[in-house]
């Protein structure tokens, strides 16, 4: 580990605590949320705890990691537990004298929480709320260049599914293709789908979220393809619409309103602005066209070590965009029994404006295969 890794690690495990201390008064705190664990100590592996005060932390994990923790962990401590997890937490915290021991309020357990508070015997177990979220929303340059590396691996694959035109899809499943465009996102060098790839064709386009199955792409369908590849542990996100044949009038015109939302959207983000502002902007472009109740959801989210991390794009948020923030921009119209529009890009918050990481085409032509 490189000495200026080591700062910034440690810098983050001081920065947190001091969060969390103001909002709790703690004396050190636990953190169980595993991109958390690995925000704040480089730590890779999973079914781990990051015990962190002022000026120390010890990792908690198991013999399978101990290995790979010490290795990539060279800044803090790593204790090999023989106890659980809760155990060793509890031996840890009476070792540096912790009086008052906050716990991600988001991520712990009731049930947890009852078992640490009972064992941690003339302690106290204090919740704390959303102390990383804020952090880790504004990414240093190794984050960026790591969530750029996920996006160019993600459009590497997606490029590949559709250079053989609408013949590489018509016929095929739903599941088979998402799954080629897993199999094609580890062979550009994902670790894997930053989340479950959707493939919807016709009108499954109308569900935001949907699964895909076992229904086949025919002749003349739009094609609504929504993923990610994750990158040395940090993630990207994208959407777009294919048509494997003549385009339906319809979804044409609806098409032409989401490239609108998703210019406004882009164009309105940049430092100083409200996260809702950014979406108010290309909702308004959805409510000119008559099209405003069926955009479903916000206009976007934060990106990195989670696919869905902080901040949010939506009409209810307080937050405002600083530089080094990573959001998509993902406006979408959805109409049962039709289909689907959703066109999604990532885009760096910068201290001149905005960049789009995502050099994928949107027009009409260019989304139609031939």
């Amino acid at each position: 580990m490189t000495r200026r890794r080591k700062t910034r690690l440690a810098a983050r495990r001081l920065a947190a605590i001091r969060r969390a201390s103001r909002q709790a008064r703690i004396g050190a705190l636990l953190v169980s949320r595993v991109e958390d664990v690995r925000y704040l100590s480089g730590f890779t592996g999973d079914d781990s705890f990051l015990l962190t005060g002022r000026g120390w932390g010890v990792l908690v994990t198991d013999g399978r990691y101990g290995e790979q923790a010490r290795r990539e962990c060279r800044d803090v401590e790593v204790h090999v537990r023989q106890d659980s997890l809760i155990g060793a937490a509890v031996q840890l915290a009476r070792t540096h004298k912790v009086r008052r021991l906050g716990v991600q309020a988001e991520d712990f357990t009731l049930l947890a929480a009852e078992t640490l508070a009972s064992q941690l015997k003339g302690g106290k177990v204090v919740p704390v709320r959303d102390v990383l979220g804020p952090l880790r929303a504004v990414k240093d340059a190794a984050e960026v260049a790591a969530v750029r590396k996920a996006v160019r691996v993600a459009e590497a694959a997606f490029r590949r599914l559709v250079a053989r035109g609408r013949k590489g899809l018509i016929g095929r499943t739903e599941r088979d293709v998402a799954g080629e465009l897993d199999y094609l996102m580890r062979q550009a060098g994902a670790s894997g789908p930053a989340f479950e790839t959707i493939v919807a064709a016709g009108a499954h386009g109308s569900r935001p979220h949907h699964s895909s199955g076992r229904v086949s792409i025919r002749r003349g369908q739009a094609v609504l393809i929504d993923w990610g590849a994750q990158v040395d542990g940090y993630c990207s996100d994208l959407t777009r619409v294919v048509f494997t044949g003549t385009i339906p009038p319809k979804l044409a015109e609806i098409y032409r309103v989401v490239l609108r939302a998703r210019a406004e959207g882009i164009g309105a983000a940049r430092p100083g602005v409200m996260c809702k502002s950014v979406d108010i902007a290309a909702r308004e472009a959805v409510c000119r066209a008559g099209h405003g109740e069926k955009f479903l959801h916000g206009l976007g989210h934060g990106v990195g070590l989670a696919v869905h991390e902080a901040p949010g794009l939506s009409r209810t948020s307080r937050t405002r965009l600083r530089a080094g923030m990573i959001v998509t921009v993902e406006p979408g119209i959805y109409l049962p029994g039709v289909g689907g529009i959703r066109i999604e890009d990532d885009i760096l918050v910068t201290r001149r404006g905005r960049r789009i990481l995502s050099t994928l085409p949107v027009g009409l032509a260019a989304m139609t295969l031939k």
